[in-house]
C-alpha cells in the first residue's frame, strides 16, 4: 500500500498523541514482538513502536523486517519511534481520498 503525502500527513496528525504500544528491548525483534505488533495493528490500525538501544543501521534493518513481516506502511520515523499503519477489515480510520495531479 502506498500513501499519498496528504494521507501520510493525516496519519501523522492522528498518531501525534499516541504512546508506543510495543517497545523493543535488548532481545531485539522476536516472533513474540512481531505477533504483538501484528495484533496491535489489527486492533488499532495506527500504532507507535519504540526501538530502543539500536544504532542507525540495526534500527533500519529492524524497521525493514517489521514492515516486511506485518505488511504495514511506515508513516514516520522520528528518533527511536516508528509510526505504522495497516488497514484492518473493520476500516477504523478513513483516509483522505488520493487526488490525481493533472
Amino acid at each position: 500500500m502506498n500513501l499519498t503525502t496528504k494521507q501520510r500527513q493525516f496519519l501523522k496528525g492522528l498518531a501525534h498523541h499516541l504512546s508506543p504500544v510495543v517497545m523493543l528491548g535488548g532481545n531485539g525483534l522476536t516472533e513474540g514482538v512481531l505477533a504483538e505488533i501484528d495484533n496491535a495493528l489489527n486492533h488499532h490500525e495506527l500504532i507507535k513502536v519504540k526501538i530502543a538501544g539500536a544504532d542507525r543501521e540495526v534500527k533500519q534493518l529492524i524497521i525493514d523486517a517489521i514492515l516486511r513481516e506485518t505488511n504495514a506502511v511506515n508513516v514516520q520515523t522520528i528518533g527511536h519511534i516508528l509510526v505504522l499503519y495497516r488497514q484492518s477489515d473493520d476500516k477504523k480510520i478513513t483516509l483522505p481520498k488520493a487526488t490525481k495531479s493533472i
